[in-house]
């Protein structure tokens, strides 16, 4: 029942995932946040009468130190002490998602985890220079004939394309008239 429950309400939330019809995902901030944090909730056979296995070891925590990892599962863990017997995996997202400020408050914002392996060859990166855009080169013959099409500066006669308007109209008429 507390798999329905879950679906229900956490159906079209981007932070919550399913992996399976005993374990879930659920991340708590937004992706780009430094102070997010991703929860990982599997039951066991016996869940509610037994605690379910919280984990925080997903590739998305990576930027969090094991201190504040372990704080976090150990505030989490009276949470769960205080709710067994009971469904508690709603209420263990939604704790963290209210205390997300308090459980990361000492997890600094500026970690860098990234490492950028590079070997230089002796010869120096130049970027790469940028090309302009060619214009368009008309011919002769096309310049001579949007010359004779144009009035001195460069703009098209008025009326130009009544032509085709008018052919539109009579065309629309003579339907028209069918019609009725």
């Amino acid at each position: 029942m507390e798999l329905e429950a879950l679906r229900s309400i956490y159906e079209g939330d981007v932070c919550f995932r399913e992996l399976s019809p005993v374990s879930f995902q659920y991340r708590i901030g937004e992706s780009g946040d430094p102070k997010a944090f991703l929860i990982e909730v599997s039951w066991p056979e016996t869940y509610p009468q037994t605690a379910p296995v919280i984990s925080m070891d997903a590739f998305f925590n990576n930027t969090i130190s094991s201190a504040i990892k372990q704080s976090i599962l150990d505030k989490l863990m009276v949470e769960v002490e205080a709710n067994l017997g009971t469904a508690m995996t709603y209420t263990l997202f939604e704790y963290a998602k209210d205390n997300k400020e308090v459980l990361m408050e000492n997890q600094p914002v500026n970690t860098v985890t990234s490492v950028s392996n590079s070997i230089s060859t002796g010869t120096p990166e130049v970027p790469p220079s940028k090309k302009k855009d060619k214009k368009e080169q008309l011919s002769k013959t096309q310049k001579r004939k949007l010359a004779n099409k144009t009035d001195n500066k460069g703009e098209l006669p008025r009326g130009w394309n009544w032509v085709d308007v008018i052919k539109h109209v009579s065309i629309f008429k003579f339907s028209y008239l069918l019609s009725n």
